[in-house]
């Protein structure tokens, strides 16, 4: 399998079910090996199913790819995460996870996969339950994830959501040290801070949402007008380097270092994302599209647990 994960790889959150199987095997053959998936995004099914049509037609081999998936809330009491590691893995149909992560800091209820799969936010739809908290230190949910190392059922475990203060206890206890923090970024949310202080522990990172507003549009979360994609530097650059918007925000996120994996179902939009490597920004386009930053995060528990589920449950101050 490969040792490094590919900088750009394909997310898979909010691919409809129906569409999941044939995206996913036309990103394979735009030239896609790393896929972000997760239990609570419902379509790992149709994930795998894309997966092994694209090995069947010989278009790639299962050690080509580089397969993440993530451990949802209702699961991390410690005697639940190897539960939701398989039932990921089945899903996918693969026997190894190249990396398994935490995919928030938030520990809820055990709903059994029988009851519902994904058990999602609510703890029960049908009495209108709201959220139901679980009193699960995350120093149990990790030692639970370095077991799954421990028994190859991943290769690489990390976590997604964190703040600098979890960074900083993560490693006051881990036996295994994170392989990545997976955060939202994008130049309305640079992170620096965050991205400072997982590089001074060695732990890479990947942006999710590179492109910002343009993922919560449809699920009324951000505003047109939000989009990074009409700022001055990023069209000027997009103009300088003979580039779409997109491509000259998603290399900006690599080239600062970060992981990206942009969402789309739109086959020519796969490969334009895919196209950022035959151009680099110079330092003053780096910078101003840098100073574009507004600590503006569309991906906030504190305000779409509330508005949707009824609880107040921050985690970013």
């Amino acid at each position: 399998m490969p040792q490094i994960m590919p900088p750009i790889g394909f997310g898979l959150w909010k691919i409809p079910r129906e569409d999941t199987a044939a995206t996913v095997l036309e990103a394979i053959r735009a030239g896609y090996r790393h896929f972000d998936s997760a239990a609570d995004y419902g379509n790992e099914i149709e994930t795998g199913q894309g997966i092994a049509q694209a090995i069947s037609e010989g278009l790639v081999t299962r050690d080509e790819l580089w397969i993440t998936s993530k451990l949802w809330n209702t699961f991390h009491a410690p005697e639940h995460v190897e539960e939701a590691c398989r039932k990921s893995q089945d899903d996918l149909g693969v026997e190894q996870l190249d990396l398994y992560l935490i995919h928030f800091p938030i520990a809820l209820e055990y709903v059994p996969i029988e009851t519902r799969y994904p058990p999602e936010w609510v703890h029960d739809p049908a009495a209108n339950s709201g959220m139901k908290l679980a009193k699960v230190p995350l120093h149990a949910t990790w030692a639970a994830m370095e077991a799954l190392v421990d028994k190859g059922l991943v290769k690489q475990i990390g976590v997604c959501n964190y703040n600098t203060g979890l960074i900083h206890d993560l490693m006051s206890y881990a036996r295994i040290a994170p392989a990545m923090l997976q955060v939202e970024s994008h130049p309305f949310l640079t992170q620096e801070k965050l991205i400072r202080c997982a590089g001074a522990y060695g732990i890479p990172v990947t942006a999710f949402s590179p492109l910002g507003a343009q993922s919560y549009f449809e699920l009324d979360m951000a505003q047109k007008e939000e989009s990074v994609l009409g700022s001055a530097p990023v069209m000027v650059a997009a103009q300088a380097h003979g580039k779409t918007a997109a491509q000259v925000v998603l290399r900006w996120a690599v080239q600062r270092g970060t992981a990206v994996i942009p969402k789309t179902t739109k086959p020519e939009r796969m490969r334009e994302n895919l196209s950022i490597d035959d151009f680099e920004l110079s330092q003053v386009e780096m910078a101003a599209i840098s100073a574009l930053n507004q600590d503006r995060r569309f991906n906030d528990p504190g305000m779409f647990a509330e508005a949707a589920f009824g609880t107040f449950h921050p985690i970013y101050d």
